[in-house]
C-alpha cells in the first residue's frame, strides 16, 4: 500500500472515529443504531479489502462513495418510515400503466396513486382534431387521505401494484382491474376499476383490508380529494371557460352549481349524491353509491393560460368504522354533456345541460328536444333540421303574430286621431290619458295588444337561446361556411382584437344583426309614431347583438336569422289580407255602439284620475 492510499485510509478511520463521538448517541439510541453502523462496517471493510487486493489509489474514491451511499440508503429509509409508517415501501416506485377500455372510453391507471391518470372519449375530438382527453398525467389527483402513527398519509404520493395486462373490454362484456397499495402482513389499499361496454361509467370498488389497527382510533372518518385541470377541448377558450363550473346533486334531487363567471368555493353541511366537474360539453362526475356524508367542500377557479379552462377541487367525508374490511362504492362518468344520455341515468345528470330555468327549460325539455332529436332520427344535415325547426315553431306561433299585426295595424289605423288629441292636450298629460283610454274604449282597440303576444313569444326565444350553446349535437357539425354550428363561424380571422366584439368576423351573425335591423324599421313604419330619442333606442339592440353573438354557437345566429326571414315573408302575406281601410271602418263602427269598459280599461282610467287629483 502507497503513502497515498495509507493517509486516505487513516483520514477515513479518524473522519468516522470524529463523527461517532461528536453525535455521542444515548444509550436508548445505540441498539437502533447498531444495524446502521454494522452496515458501515461492512461497507468499510470492503473498501478496505479492495484496497489491498489492487493496492490502487483509485479505488480510494470507490470506498468512499460505497461508505456514503450505504450511509444515505440507511437514513433515507428511516426518512421514509418515518412519513409513510408501513407504507414506506410503497414510497418508492416507477410510474406505470395498467389500461382499461371499451368501445367509448379509454382509460389509464396509473400505478403513482393508484388513480385513473388519463381519460380519453373515443368517438370525440378537440376543436382542433386531436384525442379528446379529460385529464392526462398530473392534471387530476384523486387521494384518500387518513392519520396513521401521527402522521397524514396521502395514498396518491404513494406507489400501488398494478396487474401486467390490459383490459378490452369486448362487445356486450364487461371487464375489471384491481390495483393495491401494500401496507405489509395482509394490510392494504385496493381500488378495484370496472367498465362496461357502450357505457361511460367506470364503476370504482374502494376496500380498506385489515387496516383498523392503522388508521388513528379516534378518526371515524377518511377525508377523499378529488381536483381536476379541465383542459380546453373548444375553440373559443373564453365561452369554455364561462360556462364550466360544479354541480352537485343533494340528497332531496335539488342540483346546484358554483358560479361559472369567477372563482368560488362552498362548504355544503349536508349529504351529496354526486358532484361533477362540467365543462361546455363534457363532464367528470363522481359520484356516490351511498350519500357523501357532511361536510363536502367544493372549490372552482378560473385559469386564463391557454390549455386548460378551470381548475376543481372536492373534498369528500367517508365513513370509516374500523373494521377489518372497510368497502365504499363509488362511479365515475367521463362522458358528454347529452340530455338523453345523462337522463337515462335517472339521478339529475341530465342538469348538467343548461337549458334555463323556469319556462325556458320546461319549452326545451318537453317541446324542443323531442322535435329535435326527431328531426334529427332522419340523419339530415343540422343545418337543414334548424330550418325545419325554426319553421315549425314559427308556425306554432302563428296565430300569435297575426294577431300582434292586427293589433299593430288597428293602432296605426287610429294614428291620426290620437296624433289630434295629442295636440289638442299637450298641456294637460293626465286629461290626454284619459281620452285616449276613450279612444281606445270606443275603437275597441286594446293598446297592449300588440305587446302581449310578443311577450308570449318570448319563452320561446330564450329557450333557443339556451338550447343552441348547450347542444353537443351541433358540434362539429358543419354547415354552409360554418365548420362548427356549435361555436363561431370566422370569415375573416382579424390581426387585432376589437373591444366588445373580437378577433374575427362571423357571417351569420352579420346577416342576423342585418335581418334585425331591416325588421325593426319595418315595424316601425307600422306602429304608431314614436319619441325621436327612442326611435334610434331600438336600433341600439340590433348592434349590441352584433359584439355579443359574433363569438356565440353559428347555430344561434343562424336560427335567430331565420326566424326574421320568415317573420319578413308572414309580414308581407298579413299586408295582402289585411285591409286597413276596412278595419279603419269597423273601428268607426264600433264607436257608435255602446262598449262596455273592460276591467283593465277601467284601472287606467282610474290611475289617470288619481293622478290628476294628486297633482292638482
Amino acid at each position: 500500500m502507497d503513502r497515498n492510499s495509507i493517509i486516505g485510509v487513516v483520514l477515513i478511520i479518524v473522519v468516522l472515529i470524529g463523527f461517532a463521538l461528536f453525535n455521542q448517541p444515548s444509550q436508548e439510541e445505540l441498539q437502533a443504531a447498531k444495524h446502521k453502523q454494522d452496515s458501515i462496517a461492512l461497507a468499510q471493510k470492503k473498501a478496505h479489502d479492495l484496497l489491498k487486493i489492487k493496492q490502487d489509489s483509485t479505488f480510494l474514491v470507490q470506498a468512499d462513495t460505497l461508505s456514503n451511499d450505504s450511509l444515505n440508503d440507511s437514513l433515507k429509509e428511516d426518512n421514509l418510515k418515518q412519513l409513510y409508517g408501513d407504507f414506506a415501501p410503497a414510497a418508492n416506485g416507477e410510474e406505470k400503466t395498467v389500461t382499461l377500455e371499451n368501445n367509448l372510453l379509454k382509460l389509464k391507471i396509473s400505478s403513482k396513486g393508484g388513480k385513473i391518470s388519463y381519460v380519453q372519449l373515443k368517438d370525440y375530438k378537440t376543436w382542433d382534431g386531436k384525442p379528446l382527453v379529460l385529464n392526462n398525467g398530473d392534471s387530476s389527483v384523486f387521494s384518500f387521505n387518513f392519520f396513521s402513527d401521527n402522521r397524514v398519509v396521502r395514498t396518491n404520493d404513494l406507489y400501488w401494484t398494478l396487474p401486467s395486462e390490459n383490459v378490452n373490454v369486448s362487445a356486450n362484456d364487461s371487464g375489471a382491474v384491481s390495483v393495491k397499495l401494500e401496507a405489509g402482513e395482509g394490510r392494504y389499499v385496493e381500488y378495484v376499476y370496472s367498465l362496461k361496454d357502450n357505457d361511460y361509467r367506470v364503476g370504482l370498488k374502494i376496500n380498506f383490508v385489515n387496516l383498523n389497527q392503522m388508521v388513528a382510533a379516534n378518526a371515524g372518518y377518511i377525508e377523499l380529494d378529488w381536483k381536476q385541470k379541465l383542459l380546453q377541448q373548444e375553440r373559443s377558450h373564453k365561452n369554455e371557460s364561462a360556462v364550466s363550473t360544479a354541480y352537485y346533486r343533494f340528497t332531496d334531487e335539488e342540483v346546484d352549481h358554483l358560479s361559472e363567471t369567477k372563482d368560488d368555493a362552498t362548504e355544503l353541511k349536508t349529504k351529496v349524491e354526486w358532484v361533477g366537474f362540467k365543462q361546455q360539453y363534457f363532464s367528470s362526475v363522481l359520484i356516490a353509491d351511498k350519500p357523501f356524508e357532511s361536510p363536502t367542500k367544493i372549490t372552482s377557479k378560473i385559469i386564463t393560460d391557454e390549455g386548460a379552462v378551470r381548475y376543481m377541487s372536492a373534498n369528500f367525508t367517508i365513513p370509516y368504522n374500523h373494521t377489518n374490511k372497510e368497502t365504499t362504492d363509488l362511479t365515475f362518468y367521463f362522458g358528454p354533456n347529452h340530455y338523453q344520455t345523462l337522463k337515462k341515468f335517472h339521478i339529475g345528470l341530465e342538469k348538467l345541460v343548461p337549458l334555463g330555468w323556469g319556462i325556458f327549460g320546461w319549452v326545451n325539455r318537453f317541446a324542443v328536444i323531442p322535435i329535435f332529436n326527431f328531426l334529427n332520427s332522419f340523419n339530415i344535415n343540422y343545418g337543414i333540421i334548424i330550418l325545419i325547426l325554426t319553421v315549425l315553431i314559427k308556425a306554432a306561433l302563428l296565430p300569435l303574430t297575426y294577431k300582434s299585426y292586427l293589433s299593430t295595424a288597428k293602432m296605426k289605423v287610429l294614428q291620426p286621431e290620437i296624433a289630434e288629441l295629442q295636440g289638442k292636450f299637450k298641456e294637460e298629460p293626465m286629461k290626454l290619458q284619459q281620452e285616449m283610454m276613450t279612444l281606445y274604449r270606443k275603437a275597441g282597440v286594446n293598446p297592449l295588444g300588440g305587446c302581449l303576444p310578443m311577450l308570449l313569444q318570448m319563452p320561446i326565444l330564450i329557450a333557443m337561446f339556451r338550447f343552441f350553446p348547450a347542444s353537443i349535437e351541433l358540434r362539429q357539425k358543419g354547415f354552409l361556411w360554418a365548420h362548427d354550428l356549435s361555436t363561431y363561424d370566422s370569415i375573416l380571422d382579424l390581426p387585432f382584437n376589437i373591444p366588445f366584439y373580437g378577433s374575427h368576423v362571423s357571417l351569420f351573425t352579420i346577416l342576423m344583426t342585418v335581418s334585425t335591423i331591416i325588421y325593426t324599421r319595418l315595424n316601425q313604419q307600422m306602429t304608431a309614431a314614436t319619441n325621436p330619442s327612442m326611435k334610434y333606442v331600438m336600433y341600439l339592440m340590433p348592434i349590441m347583438f352584433l359584439g355579443i353573438f359574433n363569438n356565440y354557437s353559428a347555430g344561434l345566429s343562424y336560427y335567430y336569422f331565420l326566424a326574421n326571414m320568415i317573420t319578413f315573408g308572414q309580414t308581407y302575406l298579413f299586408k295582402l289580407f289585411v285591409d286597413e281601410k276596412a278595419i279603419h271602418a269597423r273601428i268607426q263602427e264600433n264607436k257608435k255602439k255602446q262598449v262596455k269598459k273592460s276591467k283593465f280599461q277601467e284601472r287606467l282610467e282610474k290611475m289617470a284620475k288619481e293622478r290628476g287629483m294628486k297633482r292638482s
